[in-house]
């Protein structure tokens, strides 16, 4: 069966379930598997070198896909800044209708700039506020990203037990959550805090199609929910990243009170990253990982891991919740 929620009709998918947009990660492979599988997959826009780039891979994505998927624009601040409008642009061109953002309150612009088109705009967030924020200027879904999840979970440190029911009391727009999800029993727990779908990122780092190295992959098997490190603590950006020799060694020198961030500059590079999701060499660089590590112990394919999601979420609703009503 599937489960039919305001997400599925609004997005025009099969099952409530999405991949979220990741930098090095978000490329046409993954992004058509999901959507083949009756998700939506995400092509990742700043992992493409251009906007000309990304209007290539969003044309590369439709050969291998006739279903929906989406655009992730992430806006950061950043002294060089991409061209987010360009990217914006070439989506439009491409006739994508659902962008995923997230970001600096720039990303408004974004918004201004597609809705006009009827595309349909999802907003990640890491606080109730921000989500109301982003309800309040046109956005069609928000994503709901707890502290658990991986990448940046905002200054906050609330868990998706809390934020995501805080989030849905307050929030009339349909709502997806996210952060720690990576099975059948995050679905309907989803479900049950008011969310009306899931996103997931690392999870669907471990499946077949995701384009990482296998010594990625297996790193994500290996690691279990202790396997994080948070970083940039100190200089008011938050990140949650995989446990590694790199990853534990910019936690000891961000440890110095005196510490700035040119000290670990070089480790947490974008290009030694994307070096490292390439090679395999896991000394090389960060990668970005949630506290789903603990539940994630193969890696099978897109469709597998969604039909797996689907029917263990429906055995929990039909068989294990029936069987406690008295």
């Amino acid at each position: 069966m599937a489960f039919k929620t305001r997400i599925t009709e609004m997005l025009g998918i099969e099952h409530p379930i999405v991949q979220g947009g990741m930098q090095g990660v978000g490329y046409a492979e993954l992004a058509s598997a999901v959507s083949n599988a009756g998700g939506l997959g995400t092509l990742t826009a700043l992992t493409q070198p251009s906007p000309a780039a990304l209007r290539d891979e969003i044309e590369r994505c439709k050969s291998m896909t006739s279903k929906p998927f989406a655009v992730n624009i992430t806006v950061l601040p950043t002294i060089l800044p991409p061209d987010y409008k360009g990217y914006a642009q070439a989506a439009l061109d491409a006739g994508i209708k659902i962008i995923e953002t997230a970001g600096t309150q720039e990303v408004r612009e974004i918004w201004e700039m597609v809705k006009p088109h009827g595309v349909k705009i999802l907003h990640k967030c890491t606080a109730v506020r921000h989500a109301l924020s982003a309800e309040k200027h046109g956005c069609d879904i928000i994503s709901i990203d707890g502290f658990e999840c991986a990448g940046h979970p905002g200054e906050d440190d609330i868990p998706g037990l809390i934020l995501i029911p805080s989030a849905a009391d307050k929030v009339k727009i349909p709502m997806l959550a996210s952060g720690g999800i990576g099975d059948g029993r995050g679905l309907v727990a989803a479900l049950a805090l008011g969310a009306e779908g899931i996103n997931m990122g690392t999870r669907f780092c471990a499946t077949k199609e995701a384009p990482i190295h296998d010594n990625v992959k297996a790193k994500y098997v290996e690691n279990d929910e202790r396997g994080t490190n948070l970083i940039f603590r100190k200089f008011k950006n938050t990140a949650r990243v995989g446990k590694n020799s790199v990853s534990d060694e910019v936690v000891r020198i961000s440890a110095n009170p005196d510490a700035v961030f040119e000290d670990i500059k070089h480790l947490v590079a974008g290009a030694v990253g994307r070096e490292l999701l390439a090679s395999g060499d896991l000394d090389k660089g960060i990668f970005w990982a949630g506290m789903v590590q603990g539940l994630i112990h193969d890696i099978p394919t897109c469709q597998e891991l969604i039909d797996r999601i689907i029917g263990d979420a429906e055995a929990i609703v039909k068989q294990r919740f029936g069987g406690m009503l008295a």
